[in-house]
């Protein structure tokens, strides 16, 4: 079918699942037309848009559903990349709910196999838990239903996750067959896309799929076959793949980053020792050799493959993306999710597996605010709500989480010369603070099953003990009372053994992080 004939199966009030990360797998074909079909005739109106990661590069992807009246209930995990979204949402134009991304990908599977929900401790004690704030986030929400539950089996609490009645799936391949048999071949990722064509499917629902190209019938190798054609009911070839069936936001199409290519491997340009670089490194400190590690948006993703790539540890420790690569050279930003010369390359939904049984080693993740009792806030800040993502899932079950953070926020200057740290321009904003604004990381249930936890700024190194929060190393040049103390809304507790962090790490060359890992050592001295 066209695009404008595909789209003649969604009506008003239906519920769509629309399966993506960032713009790996955005249908803009599809969203093209559904969103210039609303705004010429009003239709279709008051859709459910229900979707794992966030999907979207500030621009396209589900931004096209981002218009009053078009959605009015949006059930995600993460708009941070989304604008427009995060207007509506902020001025009560659209009922959302937040929910972790793992625990969306396994609804899907969940909703597939007629179970009656997700039963998952993910979420308890943070603002997903019905009790807090059942992930509504604004007013407008809080007067609606909870989509969550809390139930006890065997004694043991767990969010239940209800089933979200699915008419219509959007998903994209990159090949079809005559018989609609669908391949992802030269896609960056490989997402929950049958986990999510399933649960439609199960509720009756249309399963509409965008391509790059149609194959004979029999000519596409049945283990690449991510859908068989029987669950498929509208095929759209996109008509300007340059422009709508890019691999994502920066790439039409590479092969490294479907794993068809393997780049050679050029020197790396290091970078250039500012404030986000040396939390970064702070923060690596705390790494052990074979350690898999998880990286969060923002200074994690942005910085931490660096600093290792620099330090010549690249081989000691796995880096993994909750999209589900593993190794080789992971891509940020709005291309947050693939990457080049992977090791493996698993589902969204199987890689959340891992991360909420097993758990990661070490996941770093951004920070918002943190309080007195070990509470993180990352999710919403001000009007300006984000959403999870896979924060929660991963943060709530890995060993150990680093929480890399700027000490305040808005307008912080430093400089780092001759082996110190200098504050050469306080930021106007606290982000240590009596408590936090909303609860995405609880303390009080990581200190109760002794989770190791540490907060790393470029001043200060906190680890999160039974008494709250604890002050183990301070950069040197820094004045405890003046530039820590005095900035922070909570008194910490002061460790008897605070140590003055390696001066190594103010210097703008490497700093010994192999020395460091190999011999397992998790002090800065």
């Amino acid at each position: 079918m066209t695009a404008n004939e595909a789209i003649k199966l969604i009506r008003d009030n239906n519920t769509i699942c629309s399966v993506g990360m960032t713009l790996s797998g955005a249908c803009e074909s599809i969203l093209k037309a559904l969103e210039c079909k609303f705004l010429t005739t009003g239709h279709p109106n008051h859709l459910t848009l229900v979707h794992s990661a966030g999907q979207s590069d500030r621009k396209d992807g589900i931004q096209h559903y981002a218009h009053e009246h078009f959605v009015t209930t949006i059930i995600g995990s993460h708009w941070g990349l989304q604008p427009r979204w995060m207007e509506l949402i902020s001025n009560n134009k659209v009922i959302a709910y937040c929910l972790p991304q793992g625990q969306i990908a396994h609804l899907y599977r969940e909703m597939a196999c007629a179970s009656p929900g997700k039963f998952s401790k993910v979420g308890i004690g943070t603002f997903i838990d019905p009790r807090i704030e059942g992930g509504k986030m604004n007013q407008l929400t809080k007067s609606m239903p909870d989509i969550t539950s809390i139930v006890t089996i065997d004694n043991e609490e767990y969010i239940h996750y209800k089933p979200i009645e699915l008419d219509v799936c959007i998903f994209r391949g990159t090949v079809a067959d005559e018989n609609g048999n669908i391949s992802t071949d030269e896609e960056a990722m490989k997402l929950e896309i049958l986990p999510a064509v399933l649960a439609t499917k199960r509720y009756g629902g249309k399963v509409i799929v965008q391509v790059k190209r149609i194959a004979k019938s029999g000519s596409l190798h049945p283990k690449n076959i991510v859908v068989p054609g029987n669950f498929v009911d509208a095929i759209v070839i996109s008509e300007e793949p340059l422009l709508d069936h890019r691999q994502t936001s920066s790439w039409y199409y590479d092969p490294s980053y479907s794993g068809d290519l393997i780049v050679p491997e050029v020197t790396i340009t290091p970078l250039k020792l500012d404030i986000r670089k040396l939390i970064g490194r702070i923060g690596s400190t705390l790494l052990e050799q074979g350690n898999v590690i998880n990286l969060g948006t923002g200074i994690p993703n942005d910085v931490i493959g660096k600093i290792l790539q620099e330090e010549n540890v690249s081989k000691d420790i796995m880096i993994t993306v909750e999209s589900g690569i593993y190794g080789g050279i992971p891509a940020g930003g709005i291309d947050f999710g693939i990457g080049q010369n992977l090791d493996a390359m698993i589902t969204h939904h199987e890689q959340m597996d891992y991360y909420n049984g097993a758990g990661i080693d070490v996941t770093f993740m951004g920070l918002g605010e943190l309080d007195e009792q070990g509470n993180v806030n990352s999710t919403k800040m001000g009007n300006r709500c984000t959403g999870a993502g896979g924060f929660i899932d991963i943060t709530q079950n890995a060993k150990k989480v680093v929480f890399l953070s700027q000490f305040t926020a808005k307008g912080l200057e430093i400089s780092c010369e001759n082996s110190k740290l200098s504050i050469i321009k306080e930021g106007v904003i606290k982000k240590m603070v009596k408590q936090v604004s909303q609860i995405s990381f609880s303390g009080r249930l990581a200190r109760k099953k002794h989770q190791q936890v540490y907060i790393a700024t470029e001043r200060a190194l906190f680890k999160l003990v039974a008494q709250g929060v604890e002050l183990i190393e301070i950069a040197p040049g820094i004045d405890l009372q003046k530039d820590i103390l005095d900035l922070m809304e909570f008194s910490p507790i002061i460790s008897k053994n605070i140590k003055m962090m390696n001066p190594n790490l103010f210097i703008d060359k490497p700093f010994g992080l192999k020395y460091i890992i190999m011999n397992k050592g998790n002090s800065l001295c």
